[in-house]
This record gives structure tokens, sequence and C-alpha cells, in this order.
């Protein structure tokens, strides 16, 4: 049997992953099968365990996908002139534009964290990543004079933590929840809690050191 090219192995990799994020969001960590990830994914177990060697190894092939999504995207953000607006940005993404499933695949997840050390340790990582990177655009800001929080950067990325998973958990248990009517105030909300003055635009060295700060 020829060796696939290693653009085929890295699209049949994103389908299986694909596959399970619908899986996991559907049944469940625990009454999901590989048998039903292979059924989704329209492929044989051995095509399969290729790939992936449990469903603890598709989590972290999950979990690393959607960090590198988030570390783009943040790039992205951190680069901007308009904190509060690329926030927002970044907010109708994650909370209304991806889809419903992937908020109840993260909370799943999450519980599944709370009970099995290995999806801990991945979990864990990523949502420490997050934080990092978010501590480190907050510092910035404030070095700048851009923002001007009442709270010490520690406490304001909490908040602003605990804003994103409320967001999450809501879209994802709630199906009369509508993201999009609600972002606007909640944007309103970080805007205070950041102080932030959006009328100052970094120069391109502060670009390129944000940029740094986040890699």
């Amino acid at each position: 049997m020829p060796k696939l090219k290693p653009d085929t192995q890295r699209a049949r990799r994103e389908h299986i992953l694909d596959a399970a994020e619908h899986c996991f969001a559907r049944a469940g960590f625990h009454r999901c099968t590989m048998h039903d990830i292979c059924k989704e994914a329209g492929i044989s177990p051995g095509a399969l365990y290729v790939y992936f060697s449990s469903k603890e190894a598709l989590i972290a092939g999950i979990a690393e996908r959607n960090r590198a999504d988030f570390a783009a995207r943040f790039t992205e953000l951190a680069e901007g002139g308009d904190v509060v607006r690329s926030l927002g940005a970044l907010a109708q993404h994650y909370f209304v534009d991806e889809p419903a499933h992937k908020q109840l695949m993260f909370v799943e997840i999450g519980v599944e964290a709370t009970r099995n050390p290995q999806v801990g340790e991945i979990y864990r990582s990523v949502d420490e990543f997050c934080t990092a990177s978010f501590e480190a655009l907050f510092e910035r800001l404030l070095a700048e004079r851009r923002i001007n929080p009442e709270l010490d950067i520690k406490s304001l990325t909490r908040v602003f933590e605990v804003i994103g998973d409320g967001l999450f958990w809501r879209r994802a248990t709630d199906p009369n929840f509508d993201a999009a009517q609600s972002i606007p105030a909640v944007m309103r909300m970080i805007e205070i809690l950041l102080g932030a003055d959006v009328s100052v635009q970094p120069s391109t060295n502060t670009r390129v050191e944000a940029k740094e700060a986040i890699q």
C-alpha cells in the first residue's frame, strides 16, 4: 500500500478530529466509542488507529488544534489598534459563528477533565496557554496606558475568563440563548473593566512586541 502524501494525511487527521468532535458533543466522552467515531468519519478501525490510539489521544488532537487556532486569532487581536473591537470579533467567532456543538464538546471535555487525569492535564494546558496570552496582552496594554483597569492584571484576566466560560456554558446548555444579542452588552461590560482608551493606536514596534509576547 503506497504511503499517503503529507497533505492527504493531514486532511484525514482533520476529518477524524471533526468526526470525534461531533461524537463527543452528541453522546459524551464515556458513551462515545471508537466505533462510533469510525462510523461518523466513514473509515475503518484500522484507519482510525493509524492516527489516534485512544479517545484521550483524540482529545489531545482536538485540544492542540484549538490551541493553534486560538493562537493565530489572538495574534491578530494583539496586533489590532482597537482592542475592544478586536475582542468583540473574537467573541463573535467563538460564541456565534462556531457551530454550537463545539461549545457542548468543550463542556464534555471540561467535565471529563475532573475525573480523568490525562484529560485534565490536556484541558489545563490549553487553559493555561489562554490565560498567559491574555495576561501578557493586558500587561502590555497597561504599560502603554491604553487600558486603565481598577483590578490588577491577574484578577482582570480571571474575571475575563469567567465571562467567557459563562458564554460557552450558556450556549452549550440553553437552546434558546441568543449569543449574538448578548455580546454587545458583554463587550460594554468588558470595556468598562478594561478602562480602555481605544483612541490610541499602537506603533509598528508595538505590534511586533505583541506578536513576540504570545509566542
